[in-house]
């Protein structure tokens, strides 16, 4: 396939500090129909420092009883971000979200700056699109062939 993540990472990254409460994570998940928000250092808003899921408000928060009023999101974020390079071929992408059992990675550049996400449904979309064109391809080459070398009748 040979498809960097670059061309097709989403690069418009929905972000929040450390100090938004649980509460504004969850009503921005919604707004913007996103299941995830990363969170970034509160003085340097391109360094990513966490990301926090709605799994992590569901299972951290919500099924313990507790208040996201008072909890941020630095407080439930998960710190081990795993990253890759947008230089990142997909297929290698693939098995570091295997590895590591994610559903999203975070997109950095060299500097350790946020550059996208990509996440588990942008790879199924891109290689859904390659299967597509792949069969596409494939019924080409059999009209070609029907073409040039015509069905023998015995």
């Amino acid at each position: 396939m040979g498809t960097k993540l670059k061309e097709f990472a989403t690069t418009l990254v929905a972000v929040v500090e450390p100090e938004t409460s649980a509460r504004e994570v969850a009503q921005l998940m919604r707004r913007h129909h996103i299941g995830a928000l990363v969170v970034v250092d509160a003085l340097d808003k391109t360094k990513p420092i966490g990301i926090v899921t709605d799994r992590d408000l569901v299972l951290e928060l919500m099924a313990e009883g507790l208040d996201p009023a008072v909890f941020t999101a630095g407080d439930i974020m998960s710190i081990d971000l795993v990253k890759a390079s947008p230089e990142m071929d997909a297929m290698d992408a693939v098995q570091l979200m295997r590895k590591h059992r994610l559903r999203r990675l975070v997109v950095t550049d060299g500097s350790g700056s946020l550059a996208g996400i990509v996440t588990i449904e942008d790879v199924l979309a891109l290689l859904t699109r390659e299967l597509a064109d792949f069969s596409v391809d494939l019924g080409s080459a059999k009209d070609r062939e029907t073409r040039t070398r015509p069905l023998d009748v015995a």
